[in-house]
């Protein structure tokens, strides 16, 4: 089982910079795929970037240039830096991991076995 804790979200005006975290309890961290969806009110969930296990990044076209995952194996924890942030940047944001051998898709939400609760990020205008 893993664990999975979202912190760093906050209210920002927009242009501003969040970065989120993503601390995952559990001892092998590094074979994990992660993650970050979004869900703003009344939306579907969806895909905003991937990191796979050899740090290839994978981004939705709309936070491309502005958002950049990362990942740090000894701490076990995530990362989603993003800048110049815009309103319809608002969701809340999710982290979430799969192991590697699951290679099917780095953008669908039913790939991904282990979910955060979420941490609200709202860009005002």
């Amino acid at each position: 089982q893993v664990q999975l804790v979202e912190s760093g979200g906050g209210l920002v005006q927009t242009g501003g910079s969040l970065r989120l975290s993503c601390a995952a309890s559990v001892r092998t961290f590094s074979v994990y795929t992660i993650g970050w969806f979004r869900q703003a009110p009344g939306k579907e969930r969806e895909f905003v970037a991937a990191i796979s296990t050899g740090g290839t990044t994978y981004y939705e076209d709309s936070v491309k240039g502005r958002f950049t995952i990362s990942r740090d194996n000894a701490k076990n924890t995530g990362y989603l830096q993003m800048d110049s942030l815009k309103p319809e940047d608002t969701a809340v944001y999710y982290c979430a991991v799969k192991p590697v051998w699951k290679t099917r898709s780095m953008t669908r939400r039913n790939e991904y076995d282990y979910w955060g609760q979420g941490t609200q990020v709202t860009v005002s205008s």
